[in-house]
Order: structure tokens, then C-alpha cells, then sequence
């Protein structure tokens, strides 16, 4: 019986966990990050900013969570590009293509999300340099790959996709991506993948 307590007691945080983030992102997109507070956040939810206290410290906490529910996202469509089907070539460019049309329809195309991630990068949260070291893992088991089939010359394949991240961040660094989106002197994404993937190419 208690433990049929407890999880249901588990069941309900997590639910009014859930409930707070998903109030904070609503209210970070309608009136942006820096004009809601946490009492808008609890008078939207008809509680208390003390039961918001309860799950969350601060309203950077809040942000901090909602930044890391978006990358992980992002995330997600790395690891669907590592699973296709086909050679490590196509599947760093679906990856890469893919990425760029997450930044921009997610974090560009909406204001008031891209201020929330501007300022996620500008505080240097842990959680920014977790996303990174995750979406490099993943690029590497793709050039590991690719080094396996032949198709990249072999070499440390951890060093190839940190290069091959800095070579394509224009494609996904939403600062980045904002400066340079639409402007006809700017590499397109599709001429800055195939370079990159050119450079894997190359001879060491």
C-alpha cells in the first residue's frame, strides 16, 4: 500500500513539474524571459510562487530545464541521423541540413525562444557545453564509421567531429545562424556541408 503511495506520489511531482515548465515556456514566448517572473509563472498555474519554490530555486532553474528539454530535441535528430540507413557521407549531411532547419524553425523563426537560448549561450550554463559534448559523440560514431567503411581516412575520429562541428556551427549556432541566414554572401548550407565533409575526405 505505501508504495502504491509513493508512486503515485512521484507520479503527481512529476506532473506539476511538467506543469510548471511548460506554464514558464508559454510565458517565455508570449512575453519573453526577461519580463516574466516567477508569480506570473504560479498565477498562471493557480498556485503559489512558494509551490513553484518547491520543484525550482530560481527562475533561472526554470530556464535552465526548458533550455535542456529543447536541445534534447536537437539531440534526438542526431541520433536519428546516426541510426539511418546509408553511408556516413549521408548521414552527416542529413544531420547537418536537419540541424539547420531545427535551429531556425525552433530558435529563430520565434523571437522570444531565441532570446531564451541567447541567454542560455551567453551564461555558459553546463548544460550548453553537455549538449555540445553529446551532439560531438554522436558525429564521431557517424566519421568512425565512416573511417571503418573507407569512405574517411582513418584517424582520431573524436578530433574530426570536433572540426567538423566548428566548420558547420554557422548551420546551427543560432546567433550564428541569424547573422548569416538569407544572405546571398554567406555559404549556403548545402556548400558549407559538402566542404566539411570534402575536409573528412582529404588525406591526413
Amino acid at each position: 500500500m505505501s508504495q502504491s503511495l509513493e508512486i503515485t506520489s512521484d507520479l503527481q511531482r512529476q506532473d506539476t513539474y511538467m506543469r510548471i515548465l511548460d506554464a514558464a515556456e508559454r510565458l517565455f514566448r508570449h512575453y519573453g524571459y526577461a519580463k516574466t517572473t516567477v508569480a506570473d509563472i504560479a498565477k498562471d498555474l493557480g498556485m503559489s510562487p512558494a509551490n513553484i519554490y518547491r520543484f525550482f530555486t530560481s527562475k533561472v532553474e526554470i530556464h535552465q530545464a526548458i533550455c535542456g528539454r529543447m536541445l534534447q530535441q536537437s539531440i534526438a535528430l542526431a541520433e536519428e541521423a546516426a541510426s539511418m540507413p546509408g553511408s556516413a557521407e549521408e548521414r552527416l549531411r542529413h544531420y547537418t541540413l536537419a540541424h539547420f532547419k531545427f535551429t531556425v524553425d525552433t530558435m529563430i523563426d520565434e523571437h522570444r525562444v531565441h532570446e531564451m537560448v541567447i541567454v542560455a549561450i551567453e551564461r555558459d550554463w553546463s548544460v550548453i557545453d553537455q549538449y555540445i559534448d553529446t551532439l560531438q559523440d554522436i558525429i564521431a560514431r557517424i566519421i568512425a564509421d565512416g573511417m571503418a567503411s573507407g569512405e574517411f581516412p582513418i584517424g582520431d575520429a573524436g578530433a574530426s567531429a570536433r572540426a567538423f562541428g566548428a566548420a558547420t556551427s554557422a548551420l546551427h549556432h543560432p546567433q550564428l545562424v541569424a547573422q548569416c541566414i538569407n544572405k546571398p554572401n554567406r555559404a549556403t548550407p548545402e556548400e558549407l556541408t559538402d566542404f566539411a565533409i570534402c575536409a573528412l575526405k582529404a588525406p591526413r
